[in-house]
């Protein structure tokens, strides 16, 4: 893993590229759903699945065996991380409200659940029962009346891994197609004879699937464009160099694009930290993706203070932000762009992508700048309420008049001015 100074550094994935060839065969895969419904969808699963499915519903069986191939401990885990996450999405939740003023003016917000939710769940490298969690239950906690959940099926016709099925049935969806990919996409978008389209389309997924998403937005809403992963870890000499390794390379397993970053005042810790990383690659056992993560996207940062660290990171954003130095909840106000901030050594990156309780849906490549992790209000909508009374309307409505007139717009003055000439109320103010 490389060190280097500050000023040599900067952050370059190409993530940009324009997937013309791609596009073009998700807005085929997805015309032909739109148009033929189920007979293409069927079609398309023999061809990208390997299986001819008659019916797209997972059936009660495989729940079954699935609880068969999972053992207690990983039931137990799942439960408790299923309170955790519950718990700190309840803490999320907004109430509708609304003020009167003495005319007797009542304006405020109405915040209503999404009717429907399409969740999809990969079944490829990434078929995670974390993220069905992540992605369910802050949907169930605003209120979402209807989620229905996508996955691909295997050549037998199951999903890849037993534990997402388990997932699913703990949290009590009873709506689960086996279907995936781009024609998975454009059943939630438009729907066929078998699928009832959705809302919303949340959840991760290949180049096909984000490309999808990307085309079907404005038909339907979506959660985000996910790029490759990335952890920054900003961290002093009083740190422990093989707790940031360890950190470094679960991030640098999920993706050959995946980054891990170092940034550190100390250059001991930046050479321990080198050593420890190449010492635990050896026997991981997803080694070949992490080592080509860690050689062209890895980086230990030498800076001459924490500020100057501080900077760095504000400037790329990062997915997950780690602060492993002396004193660091003091750091916190000064962090401006993360999607998820891990505060102390005990905080590794893992306890929130599985457990402690905070979504680990999180911006990407940069884009922390202006994006949130998925949270409830993601699955929620709102509406102005506004209830103006007479009193009001009269006290108020020449101004309204001169506003429209002002833009040109006499049919919004008349609007206004019709039920002022009608109550007695002429002229201007």
């Amino acid at each position: 893993m490389r060190i280097i100074r500050a000023e040599e550094y900067a952050l370059q994935r190409d993530t940009q590229q324009s997937y013309e060839k791609e596009r073009e065969i998700v807005q085929d895969i997805l015309a032909r759903v739109r148009q033929f419904g189920d007979q293409q969808l069927r079609s398309f699963t023999r061809r990208f699945d390997g299986v001819d499915l008659t019916d797209f519903r997972i059936p009660e069986e495989q729940y079954e065996q699935a609880y068969k191939q999972v053992s207690q401990e990983f039931l137990t885990a799942l439960r408790k991380a299923m309170q955790n996450i519950r718990i700190f999405h309840e803490k999320q939740k907004r109430e509708s409200w609304q003020y009167a003023q003495p005319d007797g003016t009542i304006l405020g917000q109405v915040i209503r659940p999404l009717r429907r939710v399409g969740v999809y769940v990969p079944g490829g490298r990434a078929a995670y029962p974390s993220s069905v969690l992540m992605n369910v239950i802050p949907a169930q906690v605003a209120g979402v009346k209807e989620i229905v959940l996508i996955s691909p099926p295997t050549s037998e016709g199951t999903l890849k891994d037993p534990g997402v099925l388990v997932a699913i049935r703990e949290l009590g969806i009873s709506e689960v197609y086996r279907i995936g990919g781009a024609q998975g996409i454009a059943a939630l978008a438009y729907g066929t004879e078998s699928i009832r389209p959705v809302d919303k389309i949340v959840g991760p997924g290949n180049l096909y699937v984000a490309l999808a998403k990307q085309a079907v937005f404005g038909q339907v809403a979506i959660d985000m464009i996910a790029g490759p992963t990335e952890i920054l870890v900003i961290a002093d000499d009083s740190a422990d160099p093989d707790y940031i390794a360890a950190d470094l390379l679960s991030q640098a397993e999920h993706d050959p694009l995946a980054a891990s970053i170092l940034v550190t005042t100390s250059e001991c810790l930046a050479k321990a930290v080198q050593a420890s990383v190449e010492q635990q690659l050896a026997d991981l056992p997803r080694k070949e993706i992490a080592a080509a993560s860690i050689e062209t996207y890895g980086a230990i940062v030498l800076v001459d203070s924490l500020d100057e660290a501080i900077a760095m990171s504000n400037r790329i954003a990062p997915e997950h932000l780690e602060l492993q130095i002396e004193d660091a909840p003091s750091y916190v106000p000064l962090i401006e762009n993360a999607g998820a901030i891990f505060v102390g050594p005990y905080s590794s990156e893992p306890v929130g992508d599985y457990f402690a309780g905070p979504n680990h849906v999180l911006p990407t490549n940069g884009t922390a700048r202006f994006s949130s992790p998925l949270n409830v209000d993601d699955f929620m909508k709102k509406s102005s309420l506004i209830q103006y009374s007479k009193e009001a309307l009269l006290r108020d409505g020449q101004y309204i008049v001169t506003l429209a007139e002002a833009e040109g717009l006499h049919g919004h003055a008349r609007a206004v001015g019709i039920r002022m000439k009608k109550e007695g109320v002429e002229g201007k103010l």
